[in-house]
């Protein structure tokens, strides 16, 4: 992983577990400038969780960073690698009412908005629901959970670049099944049974991990691949995407108008196979006032040096 393109590795000076009801615990850290402009990033998936680097993106002597892992990952708690997970109360609307939680709770009157892949959706959605709560938005990879999207990586779309990775991806599949893989991989995912959801889980994962780079990266293939975060990553996106985000269609991209006096920043790759740019397309084309900003060299990860230097330069402009 290059991070040659951000900010020095810096440690969080706070941390903790907010109760946010029905069980769930959601871990929270804040680093930076304890007295900076309030920052909070939104990790993607939805399943995945924060990682150390993602501070990073952000001048710490100028922003309060904070981060968070969404209900049922990362460091939260109940995790949804259980055997039993219950995912009744980890949706759109609980993740939103959880950030706008810790908003109150951190004393933070507004703050910037960054969120990746599932992290823009959820972050288009928070702006929607709380559009004074939001200074800025920086959107990248951007996903907002319509047919199409879903049905080109998931349905046999990115077969056509990936036809060996794919035939990975089926394979845990009968052939009878392969027409609705959302709903297939539904069924084993949340089988009791670790025979049945892990290897499912494990195959679900490695196909998002071998896509997202523009070249392969064996070390994020290799870390998708381990039962505990997979199970957990492919249960909740897949929990998200079989009931589309509990949005309507075009919902997120039809509620610009509540937040297009937000100065935003939208950061797309070219090469983007996980969410293709026709996604980013048609935001900018409904939201011409937000800069749009395609990465030519670049695909669909925040770990490449296109993506990061596109959203340094997007934090740096807004950390004055």
């Amino acid at each position: 992983m290059d991070l040659d393109a951000l900010y020095p590795p810096i440690e969080p000076h706070e941390t903790g577990e907010l109760l946010v009801g029905d069980g769930h615990r959601m871990y929270w850290e804040v680093s930076g400038n304890p007295d900076g402009k309030p920052v909070v990033f939104l990790h993607g998936g939805p399943g995945s969780g924060t990682s150390p680097w993602q501070r990073r993106f952000f001048d710490p002597a100028a922003y309060r960073i904070v981060l968070l892992d969404q209900r049922g990952c990362g460091r939260s708690t109940p995790h949804a690698s259980a055997a039993d997970a219950d995912l009744r109360f980890v949706s759109t609307a609980h993740l939103v009412a959880d950030i706008e939680l810790l908003r109150r709770n951190l004393g933070i009157e507004q703050w910037q908005v960054f969120g990746g892949s599932w992290g823009s959706a959820l972050a288009l959605a928070y702006a929607q629901a709380h559009p004074d709560a939001v200074s800025e938005l920086i959107l990248r990879g951007v996903f907002t959970l319509r047919r199409a999207e879903l049905e080109w990586f998931y349905e046999g779309g990115a077969a056509a670049l990936f036809p060996d990775l794919w035939e990975e991806f089926i394979a845990p599949i009968p052939v009878l099944e392969r027409s609705h893989m959302i709903e297939a991989y539904h069924r084993r995912l949340f089988d009791p049974d670790p025979a049945v959801h892990e290897p499912a889980a494990i195959a679900w994962s490695r196909w998002e991990a071998a896509t997202v780079t523009l070249r392969p990266d064996a070390a994020q293939i290799e870390a998708m691949s381990d039962p505990h975060t997979a199970v957990a990553f492919a249960r909740i996106e897949n929990h998200f995407f079989v009931n589309r985000g509990w949005w309507t269609e075009g919902q997120l991209i039809a509620g610009v108008d509540g937040i297009r006096h937000i100065p935003t920043v939208i950061v797309q790759g070219r090469h983007d196979v996980c969410t293709p740019m026709m996604t980013a397309w048609d935001l900018h084309t409904a939201w011409p006032e937000a800069e749009f900003v395609v990465v030519d060299d670049a695909g669909h990860s925040a770990t490449e040096p296109g993506i990061q230097r596109a959203l340094r330069a997007a934090t740096d402009r807004f950390a004055g």
